[in-house]
């Protein structure tokens, strides 16, 4: 088979990252205080977290889908402003999200090789890995998948098609992402019938009024079809209820088919590009263990408000070389303790909240959490809890930065 070569092509050794425990987040304070989680989301370059979990996680990670950098060269900001008019993007809140850029081409082949063989170290014998990616360097991506996976170990390569306004005018509009589906062996996972739909009226109709159609093989049509490899899922636009206003975000409907059919309740579902948490969110709402990586603090902190408001309990944690970023001394925050209640008082645009009723000064165990709502309207300044001896709230601004408030 041919194979791609680029000048300083290899396999470095790479330093594993020192993982940190920052936080153990019990939503609406289910499970609460159990200290050890199964399901973990990471902050962290995800080649040196990668490389630190592969003495647990070899061979055993059933499904992974990674939507990397697509080699843009371009950098997606965030928006973090709330009811603001989306026709006019020169008055929205910002932040930074995330750099799509590169030196050129061989260094972004780099970067993607090198994780790539990882992933298929710590993917199950019988797991699958999904590579999204689009126009920009999907090409590239197969042929590296060959190399890693084996040719004969492709599944599909998936195009998800979607709608939405262009600037192109010397194209066809570019509407399309290749998802890149590959297994390690030939006992893959595949759900056929949890991702059946129903057949087209039309088609429907066409059996029922002739007994020809079909050159003579009738499906049954109560049971529905299987999908084929060109999906159509709506992007999340700017006024999209899933919309959180981290870039690029994909649609829950997609990744819930990919988890649907890949991976079965209980089995361990990884992202290491987590983005906005949508691989993450979808796993807990259908009983799969996670396990989340990304590098930036602004995807790691969206995703943690996704999780948040559902009910399965996990850790945060941080390689030991990634930072979080702190709010400045004299912010104006208080956090006051009334009954039952525990009342935030502050000026500031503040994102999420939440408190450790009986902190040991060591570990965060995050019992009640508040995040500022979706679309619109404010961060909740209210949370009610049991609260014990000693108790300590954190606090994220709009903009990222964290503090923490420890009350006796």
């Amino acid at each position: 088979m041919p194979a791609l070569n680029w000048p300083g092509k290899e396999l470095p050794t790479v330093d594993a990252a020192d993982l940190t425990i920052e936080a153990i987040v019990f939503p609406h304070g289910q499970g609460y205080p159990d200290t050890s989680p199964e399901n973990r989301l990471i902050l962290g370059d995800n080649l040196a977290v990668m490389t630190a979990l592969l003495p647990r996680y070899q061979n055993k990670i059933d499904l992974i889908y990674v939507d990397p950098p697509f080699f843009t060269n371009r950098k997606y900001p965030a928006r973090v402003g709330r009811g603001e008019d989306s026709r006019k993007p020169d008055d929205w809140q910002l932040a930074d999200g995330y750099l799509d850029h590169w030196p050129d081409l061989d260094s972004y082949l780099q970067f993607l090789y090198e994780r790539l063989e990882v992933m298929y170290r710590l993917l199950a014998p019988t797991g699958t890995l999904y590579l999204h990616l689009d126009w920009h360097a999907d090409a590239y991506a197969r042929i590296l998948l060959d190399e890693l996976f084996g040719p004969e170990n492709l599944i599909n390569q998936i195009a998800w098609v979607y709608h939405g306004p262009s600037p192109i005018r010397r194209a066809f509009n570019r509407k399309h992402d290749t998802i890149l589906s590959y297994a390690k062996g030939k006992d893959y996972t595949f759900n056929v019938d949890d991702v059946r739909e129903p057949y087209n009226p039309n088609t429907v109709k066409t059996f029922k009024s002739s007994p020809k159609a079909g050159f003579g093989k009738i499906p049954d049509l109560n049971r529905g079809k299987v999908p084929e490899d060109w999906w159509y899922f709506p992007v999340v636009a700017r006024l999209h209820s899933e919309r959180t206003g981290y870039p690029t975000q994909k649609p829950g409907a997609l990744l819930e088919r990919i988890l649907l059919a890949s991976s079965n309740p209980g089995d361990l579902v990884a992202d290491f590009f987590c983005g906005s948490g949508t691989t993450l969110q979808a796993a807990a709402r259908h009983g799969r263990r996670f396990l989340g990586v990304d590098t930036t603090w602004r995807a790691v902190h969206t995703t943690r408000c996704r999780l948040s408001r559902l009910e399965v309990p996990f850790t945060l944690e941080r390689d030991d070389k990634a930072s979080i970023p702190l709010a400045s001394a004299g912010t104006g925050i208080q956090v006051v303790v009334s009954g039952q209640k525990i009342i935030l008082e502050s000026e500031l645009d503040l994102d999420f909240w939440e408190v450790d009723p009986n902190w040991d000064g060591k570990l965060f165990r995050s019992a009640a959490q508040a995040c500022r709502p979706v679309r619109n309207g404010e961060l909740p300044r209210e949370l009610k809890i049991e609260a014990g001896k000693e108790i300590c709230a954190r606090v994220v601004t709009v903009t990222g930065e964290v503090s923490q408030h420890p009350l006796k």
